[in-house]
């Protein structure tokens, strides 16, 4: 079963990050879905994901991760050199959730807020939960 991936369907950041994860997992590692959507929000009431969550959210085997902990995560699921981040985890959790709630607290001042969105292709479609009309199984 695919992880899924939680994130601020608002903010350009969090888009791009999409973007990124898409273009390097080509084994379909990861399905997606927006926390302002309905599979979204359902997904956050299943796991009580608080709705002030200021972070991604990665939920694998029904286990939700958030902030670097899901970046992290993410990372070691990628094609290519980017597993070599999994040695991010050495860094103390504090520290790494520090780095994270910095970007995090001034994504939409840095990186503006979504206006409008990348159609995804055929096949990224199928990726994205608000896309599919069944609900998420995880």
């Amino acid at each position: 079963m695919p992880a899924i991936v939680l994130f601020d369907g608002d903010c350009n950041f969090c888009d791009a990050s999409v973007q990124f994860i898409l273009n390097r997992d080509t084994t379909g590692n990861f399905h997606f879905a927006s926390l302002q959507g309905e599979a979204g929000q359902t997904l956050r009431e299943r796991h009580r994901i608080i709705d002030s969550v200021d972070s991604i959210v990665l939920i694998r085997e029904g286990v939700p991760y958030i902030k670097s902990d899901a970046a992290v995560r993410i990372a070691e699921g990628l094609d290519g050199n980017w597993r070599w981040l999994r040695f991010v985890r050495f860094v103390p959790k504090p520290i790494r959730d520090f780095g994270y709630d910095v970007i995090a607290k001034h994504r939409y001042e840095w990186f503006g807020q979504k206006q409008t969105c990348k159609l995804p292709t055929p096949e990224e479609r199928s990726r994205f939960l608000d896309q599919q009309s069944k609900p998420p199984t995880q």
